[in-house]
């Protein structure tokens, strides 16, 4: 019997609410959101006899009933100003998963509002993407997202366009205990096109328990480039599970940073496919884990056509009885020659508690290629303490400047400077000690 039945979990209690979006939107979107329900009840939730799901336990997830958030709180400018940037081109605010037209702000030079409104008005851009690169047939809670499909972020580039800054994306959750969010990510990008985007996740308040379950769909046309940036700051109670799924087109190029600052449980899967001869893409995520956390990074990239080229380098700082999972796929097709992938996972653990699950996987049914992978696990290096020690530090600061400069290896990559800059103090808030 799977693992999720002998818990006794309620599938039906994770559908209330849905009905409130049946009748919204045109009709094709209402036909996948009726669909996706009807899949959703068929499908099993994630347990650890899946192969993909094999070192993550979302037990406290499927065992917790959450419920829609009533209404927009009432939260100003004030208080989501620690997390806003400047110098953006929009700035779309969701609270709980709502959009607040009051906190976003929108300039010309793209197209950027609600998935909600964009279903109205931009409908011809988004019928042709909208639910194309997920496949929600495989995984629950991909359904469980399209079942409750009504908002989030819609960004469009028109062909040969740059905007002059970044897009910026926040999701902000506020007090309420037991809720959940359903964000629904659509970008697309013309030919020629170039684009920032800044999505982040937060919390007002830090130990507030509820469920985020995001989905980005993804579409970079000919030669155009998009650079996407998620930061992952959830309450120390709370759950993210996320799926962003990527379609590169002929000389396009897709980057990616992925930032688990903190978070309950984090899942974020990103999965790319190079649809197109030259396109590229680059996967770089740094996850920092402490207490009892669990965060979880499965990447996958799929070489459909030749002469294309990928990289996917992730780290990880564990501390405390953290636990952490990375895996990274790379499947290269028979007509895909002239693939160049490479992987590296590397792993710093703070203490002998600490635990890393890291697969690489290679798939590979083309015969000119060069594809590499690697990964590493392993404490501070003694002799670097000792150098330090040597030179009047304490362990202490030692082991917070090796830890910092691992770390920061990730964040200095970051080209959106008020992003790096943030981010930059966090780490050495967050490794440095403050000397005696």
């Amino acid at each position: 019997m799977p693992e999720i039945q002998e818990q006794g979990v309620d599938k039906a209690q994770f559908l209330e609410g849905a009905e409130r979006f049946r009748e919204t939107g045109p009709a094709w979107a209402r036909a996948i959101r009726a669909k996706s329900a009807t899949r959703f009840s068929e499908l099993e939730l994630p347990h650890r006899k899946m192969e993909d799901w094999r070192f993550t336990n979302i037990a406290p997830i499927l065992r917790t009933p959450f419920g829609l958030v009533a209404g927009e709180p009432p939260i100003d400018a004030n208080a989501i100003s620690p997390f806003c940037y400047e110098g953006g081109v929009a700035e779309l605010v969701f609270v709980d998963g709502q959009f607040s037209t009051q906190l976003s702000r929108t300039s010309e030079g793209v197209t950027a509002l609600s998935l909600s409104d964009a279903l109205t008005s931009h409908e011809y851009l988004i019928e042709p993407h909208l639910g194309h690169y997920l496949n929600g047939n495989a995984d629950a809670f991909a359904a469980l997202n399209t079942a409750f499909l009504a908002d989030g972020a819609f960004v469009h580039v028109a062909k040969d366009a740059a905007p002059a800054g970044p897009v910026y994306v926040l999701y902000v959750n506020t007090k309420r205990d037991n809720t959940a969010c359903y964000p629904r990510n659509l970008i697309v990008l013309e030919s020629g096109a170039k684009a920032d985007i800044v999505e982040s996740h937060v919390a007002l308040d830090g130990g507030a328990c509820y469920l985020t379950n995001a989905i980005t769909e993804i579409a970079v046309g000919e030669n155009a480039a998009l650079h996407l940036y998620k930061l992952i700051h959830e309450s120390d109670e709370g759950y993210h599970l996320a799926t962003t799924k990527v379609r590169v087109d002929r000389g396009g190029s897709f980057k990616s940073h992925a930032i688990s600052q903190s978070g309950k449980i984090i899942r974020n899967e990103v999965g790319v496919q190079l649809d197109g001869e030259g396109a590229h893409t680059s996967l770089h995520g740094l996850y920092m884990t402490s207490g009892d956390q669990l965060v979880d990074n499965p990447t996958a990239i799929e070489h459909a056509k030749p002469h294309c080229t990928s990289w996917i380098g992730y780290k990880g700082v564990l501390d405390d009885k953290s636990h952490a999972v990375f895996s990274g796929k790379v499947f290269v097709h028979r007509v895909a020659q002239k693939t160049d992938s490479n992987q590296l996972n590397q792993n710093m653990l703070l203490s002998d508690k600490a635990t890393i699950d890291t697969k690489p996987l290679l798939e590979i049914f083309a015969d000119d290629v060069k594809c590499t992978h690697g990964a590493t696990v392993g404490r501070p290096p003694e002799e670097l303490v000792f150098y330090f020690r040597t030179r009047g530090m304490s362990e202490a600061m030692a082991l917070g400047m090796l830890t910092y400069g691992f770390a920061d290896e990730v964040v200095n990559q970051i080209e959106v400077e008020p992003v790096r800059t943030r981010l930059e103090q966090f780490v050495f808030n967050k490794y440095s000690p403050i000397p005696a």
